[in-house]
């Protein structure tokens, strides 16, 4: 940074700041004396930090006298820059580094003000005026240079906070602890609350607004929820923490940011988050590409065995379903949703005839067909097992949808 224009031609003016100098020890003392006492987060530093804080003073009230006598072109802003990294790798708030900065030019000032009134050390009170231009343009240097590293500093150790955490959540989902590390410690250094339930939520981030994505887990926490993510070309991971009042709220975040996503059954262990991704997976491949929905994977065991073999179930179903699939896809269609309907409505004729807005006799002719069709009754246990499983099947492999048929 240049120099402020003009210069201390005074010799009164030199003196004054070689006297200041000279007095160094007694003005980082009294520096640091001020601090401590009207700022209450370094009153209860450790004795470490407090030292190192006492040496910063110094470090930059000795860079600002010295720029102050004109012994460089440019200031030297080294101290300052040094100080807002170090407080901020230290996470202490902007707004103390600044008052302290602002404290310790005060007492410079008061030093270099008391030895120039007559009676003072150097009896100089016209070469006080020349030196406050020079003092004051230092320190806002000073605080400008504080402002600037810390916000830098800050922003890597978010970043590198993003990576760990990332990092954390990657092994979680991949169900690889590192040897250094268990999934109950990777899990705490997350934040993740042990007496709380767990889901996993996988989301599209090829059509989503990157502000809003890269902004989820803070969202979440907005919510009093904490969750870990990490980002892939196609996909925004996350393991979210959360207990069963706040499952709604959880949903509510996603649906509001209008994304598409799938989201698996509640767990507990953490060795089961693995299968939760698969499940969360699985939930959103039944959304539309294109299509804003969050959809939960249903929590059916029968769905969650389908869909981590979803090629044993894609065969499962073609072997079940084979004459049904073979018809013509209007027909094809109203057989596949009526078996849909009467399974929904735990085997309810009437009850599936009414959403399908029919006669509960059509819906009984057309389980009849789906009889003759497959070679399987549905008043065989067995046979309705197969027959669920294959419809299962179609949905988790994406092969049909209700209302849609095939697709």
């Amino acid at each position: 940074m240049s120099r402020p224009t003009g210069a201390l031609t005074s010799s009164d003016a030199n003196q004054l700041v070689t006297w200041a100098e000279a007095q160094m020890p007694r003005i980082v003392t009294d520096a640091f004396d001020r601090i401590v006492e009207r700022i209450p987060l370094y009153e209860r530093a450790e004795p470490h930090l407090r030292a190192e804080v006492r040496r910063s003073i110094e470090g930059n009230l000795r860079a600002a006298v010295n720029a102050i006598n004109q012994r460089q072109d440019t200031l030297q802003l080294t101290a300052p820059h040094e100080t807002g990294r170090r407080r901020a790798q230290q996470g202490i708030p902007l707004a103390e580094i600044l008052q302290a900065n602002h404290f310790s030019f005060g007492v410079l000032w008061d030093a270099l003000v008391e030895a120039a009134r007559p009676g003072g050390d150097c009896e100089a009170p016209e070469a006080i005026f020349a030196v406050a231009t020079w003092l004051w343009s230092v320190a806002d240097a000073h605080a400008s240079a504080l402002t600037e590293s810390y916000r830098a500093a800050s922003a890597e150790l978010l970043a590198e906070e993003g990576r760990r955490r990332s990092a954390l959540v990657e092994s979680l989902l991949a169900g690889r602890p590192s040897p250094d590390c268990s999934s109950w410690e990777m899990a705490t250094l997350l934040g993740l609350a042990p007496d709380a339930d767990l889901i996993v939520v996988a989301v599209d981030n090829r059509n989503s607004a990157s502000r809003d994505l890269a902004n989820l887990e803070r969202t979440f926490a907005d919510q009093g929820i904490v969750s870990g993510w990490q980002l892939t070309p196609t996909l925004q991971l996350g393991v979210v923490s959360l207990h069963s009042e706040q499952h709604e709220a959880a949903l509510g975040v996603l649906t509001g940011i209008a994304v598409r996503a799938g989201v698996s059954p509640p767990y507990r262990s953490l060795a089961e988050t693995p299968r939760a991704l698969q499940l969360a997976r699985t939930a959103l491949s039944t959304v539309r590409p294109g299509q804003t929905e969050v959809r939960e994977f249903n929590s059916s065991p029968l769905a969650a065995l389908l869909a981590c073999e979803p090629n044993e179930g894609r065969r499962l179903a073609y072997e079940v379903l084979s004459g049904v699939l073979e018809l013509p896809a209007a027909d094809r269609s109203m057989m596949l949703d009526t078996l849909v309907a009467y399974f929904d409505n735990e085997g309810s004729a009437e009850r599936a005839a009414e959403q399908l807005y029919c006669h509960s006799n059509t819906v009984r002719y057309r389980l009849r067909r789906v009889h003759e069709l497959t070679g399987r009754s549905l008043k065989d246990p067995l046979c309705v097992a197969e027959l669920v499983s294959a419809v299962f099947s179609l949905r988790m492999c994406k092969l049909y949808t209700a209302s849609s048929s095939i697709v």
